[in-house]
C-alpha cells in the first residue's frame, strides 16, 4: 500500500519541482519542520471531533442563545397519516405530477385539492426551523471568527503577508511553523466535517456550488500542503475567513428578527467580500501564483492543479458576488434586504406557505365582501319592509 501511494498519489515528480525529493525536505540541519503528505491523516479524526463538538455546541450554547435573542419557529400544520401518500412522499416524490395526483385521487378517495394540500403540509414538516438555521450559522460563525483571529495573529508579522514575492523565495525548502501547521490541519478538518454534514445541513439554492466549493477547498488545502504552498495557502484561508464570519453573524440576527442589525452586518459583509474576493485575491494571490512563481521555479504538476483550483474558487466568488450585488441593489432601492439570494432550497415551500396564506386572506376578503353585500342586501330588505309597512299603514285610513 505504501509503495502504491508513493508511486501514484505521492509521486515526487508531481508534487515537487524537478530534482527535489521528499527526503530533501523532511528535516534540515537546523531541525526545522517541513510539510509532508502523511500529516494529512490527522484531518480525518479532527473532522469527526468537529462534528462531535458541533453537536455539543448547538445543544448547550446555540439553542439557549437562540431563545435569548428571540428566535421563533413558525407553527406548522402537520399532515395527517395517510399511508399511500406517505409511501409516495418517501420515494422522493415531494411534488407529484398532475397525473400522479389524479391516480392518487382514485386510490385514496380524496380530492385533488386535499392531496396537494397534504403534500404541501408534509413538505413543511421537513423544512428546517429557524432554530436549526440559527444553530448552524452560530457554529460556523464561532469557527470562522476564531480561525480569522488566530490566522491574522500568526500572519501579521510574517514577511509574505506584506510581500507576495516572499511566497516563493527559498521554495520548496521553506520551514513550517507549528502555528501554521495547526492552522492548516484545523481548517482542513473543518471543511471535511462540513462535507460530511452536507446532507443534514440546511440546503440552499446554491447547494451544488457549495458542494463544489467544499471539495475544491479540501483538495486545494491538501494539495497546497503536500506541495509546500503553505505560505500562499495561509493567505488564501485568511482572505476567505475575513468575510465568512460576517455573513454567518448576519444570518444569526436575521433568524432572530433583528432586521437593522442584520442589514448593517450584511452591508459590511458585502463590502469586505467584494474587496477581498474580487480585488485582493486576484491581484495579490492569483497573480503571484500564476506569474510571479515562475520566476523561482519551472511549472510542474501541483502548480497546474493549485492554480486550476484557485480559478474554480474565483469563478464561484464571481457567482456569489453577482448574488450579493442583487441583494445590495434591493437594499439601496427598496430600503431593506428582503431575502437572501442564497436562501434555503425549502424556500419554495415557504413560497407555498405564503401562497396558501394569500389564498386564505383572499378567501377572507371575498368572504368579507360577500358578507358585506349580504348585510347591505339584508338592510335593504329591512328598509323595504319598513317602507312597505309604512306605506301599508298610510293606506289603511284610506282603505277604511
Amino acid at each position: 500500500m505504501e509503495a502504491l501511494l508513493n508511486e501514484w498519489l505521492l509521486h515526487e515528480g508531481f508534487w515537487l519541482p524537478p530534482g527535489i525529493r521528499w527526503k530533501d525536505i523532511e528535516v534540515d540541519e537546523a531541525g526545522s519542520r517541513f510539510p509532508l503528505p502523511r500529516d494529512l491523516i490527522y484531518t480525518l479524526p479532527l473532522a469527526f471531533a468537529f462534528i462531535a463538538l458541533r453537536y455539543v455546541f448547538e445543544r448547550l450554547i446555540a439553542v439557549p442563545l437562540s431563545r435569548h435573542l428571540g428566535v421563533k419557529d413558525q407553527i406548522r400544520i402537520r399532515a395527517p397519516c395517510i399511508p399511500k401518500l406517505e409511501a409516495i412522499y418517501a420515494h422522493n416524490r415531494r411534488q407529484p405530477s398532475q397525473s400522479e395526483v389524479m391516480s392518487l385521487e382514485k386510490q385514496c378517495g380524496l380530492s385533488q385539492r386535499k392531496i396537494q394540500t397534504w403534500f404541501r403540509h408534509r413538505r413543511n414538516q421537513d423544512r428546517p426551523t429557524n432554530t436549526k438555521k440559527f444553530c448552524e450559522a452560530s457554529w460556523r460563525f464561532v469557527f470562522y471568527f476564531i480561525a480569522f483571529t488566530a490566522g491574522l495573529g500568526s500572519l501579521f508579522n510574517a514577511p509574505w503577508f506584506w510581500d507576495h514575492n516572499e511566497f516563493w523565495r527559498g521554495y520548496p525548502k521553506q520551514p513550517l511553523t507549528e502555528a501554521h501547521h495547526w492552522y492548516y490541519m484545523l481548517e482542513l478538518g473543518f471543511y471535511v466535517s462540513l462535507l460530511l454534514c452536507v446532507s443534514v445541513d440546511v440546503k440552499r439554492k446554491d447547494f451544488k456550488e457549495q458542494v463544489i466549493h467544499h471539495i475544491a477547498t479540501i483538495i486545494l488545502i491538501g494539495s497546497s500542503y503536500c506541495a509546500n504552498f503553505v505560505r500562499v495557502g495561509t493567505v488564501v484561508m485568511l482572505v476567505h475567513d475575513s468575510s465568512d464570519f460576517l455573513l454567518e453573524s448576519a444570518k444569526m440576527f436575521h433568524y432572530a428578527g433583528w432586521t437593522r442589525t442584520c442589514d448593517s452586518l450584511f452591508v459590511v459583509f458585502a463590502l469586505v467580500f467584494l474587496v477581498t474576493r474580487l480585488v485582493v485575491l486576484p491581484s495579490r494571490v492569483l497573480y503571484s501564483t500564476l506569474f510571479v512563481s515562475l520566476q523561482f521555479f519551472k511549472p510542474f504538476g501541483s502548480y497546474y492543479l493549485f492554480n486550476a483550483l484557485l480559478l474554480v474558487l474565483q469563478a464561484l466568488h464571481i457567482f456569489w458576488a453577482y448574488l450579493i450585488m442583487r441583494m445590495v441593489y434591493k437594499f439601496v432601492f427598496q430600503g431593506k434586504v428582503e431575502r437572501d439570494e442564497r436562501s434555503d432550497e425549502e424556500s419554495e415551500v415557504e413560497d407555498e406557505e405564503l401562497e396558501e396564506e394569500g389564498e386564505e386572506s383572499s378567501w377572507k376578503q371575498r368572504n368579507g365582501a360577500i358578507n358585506s353585500k349580504l348585510s347591505s342586501l339584508a338592510n335593504n330588505c329591512v328598509l323595504n319592509n319598513l317602507t312597505n309597512h309604512r306605506n301599508i299603514n298610510s293606506r289603511l285610513p284610506k282603505a277604511r
